[in-house]
């Protein structure tokens, strides 16, 4: 199989604007982030990809290709769908390929300290389980401490390992049991930013229908469960720090100051 990382960026955060671009230890946000994917061992290729001019130079200037998108996109995925085949030519992928064999890492730009490995644990998951999963992506075990946290996306995993729904909301509901104790009536899972999309599976990302569990919890993903597109999902040890408010940002800088 190939793997390319895609990381979509744009400056117009509705709660951190020009967050991608904030100084985090000496080096923007982004910079961080693209420099991280490109430890990983497995992909063919890191490429941004953006609606910003400033963005796209920047990339360019710290050695990564780029790519334009439309800032008519309204979520990551689809900022990278619409550049699709661009990226799989960057995979190295044979336009005759089959697309099932072509696999976009999706990496937010708000993950300044993502574990390299993550991406390269999610190559693995791809190759190793049959049939090929759709799309694949990564939960930890989350704590009590965060279970009730809006900014943490809760996961719901079936069984098999099969993600049910995503919620900023603590999923399952234990009912008669204060919120406080739920932590010890099921499993609760929180979600790590990166997706893991077969080819063809993003080649039909326009031709999904309206989600309204999406515009609800303003998570991308529902687009997908609302569709009947199954997302499979693999445990990593822990959760990466995803920038999206003021004070996030704070606690980047310093974990940067402190060398992590």
């Amino acid at each position: 199989m190939r793997f390319v990382v895609a990381v979509p960026a744009r400056l117009e955060s509705s709660r951190l604007p020009g967050k991608v671009l904030a100084d985090i230890g000496g080096q923007p946000m982004i910079q961080r982030v693209l420099e991280r994917c490109a430890l990983a061992r497995r992909p063919a290729a890191v490429v941004l990809c953006t609606d910003s001019g400033d963005l796209l130079r920047a990339a360019e200037a710290w050695g990564f290709p780029a790519l334009a998108t439309s800032p008519a996109c309204d979520s990551g995925s689809q900022r990278i769908a619409s550049v699709l085949e661009a990226i799989v030519a960057l995979a190295g992928a044979p336009e005759e390929e089959d697309r099932t064999e072509t696999v976009i890492i999706n990496v937010q730009g708000d993950q300044p300290f993502l574990d390299p490995a993550v991406i390269d644990a999610m190559a693995d998951a791809f190759e190793a389980r049959q049939p090929v999963p759709e799309v694949l992506t990564p939960v930890y075990r989350l704590g009590a401490d965060r279970l009730h946290d809006p900014n943490v996306v809760k996961t719901l995993v079936s069984c098999r390992g099969q993600a049910l729904y995503f919620s900023r909301s603590a999923i399952p509901h234990v009912r008669g049991v204060d919120p406080g104790d739920w932590h010890g009536h099921a499993p609760y899972w929180g979600h790590v930013g990166l997706y893991g999309y077969r080819a063809d599976v993003l080649a039909r990302w326009e031709d999904l229908p309206d989600s309204p569990l999406e515009a609800i919890e303003k998570l991308e993903q529902l687009r997908l469960l609302e569709a009947g597109i199954a997302i499979s999902t693999f445990v990593v040890a822990g959760e990466s720090l995803s920038v999206d408010t003021a004070e996030q940002l704070e606690q980047a800088r310093v974990l940067a100051a402190a060398g992590a």
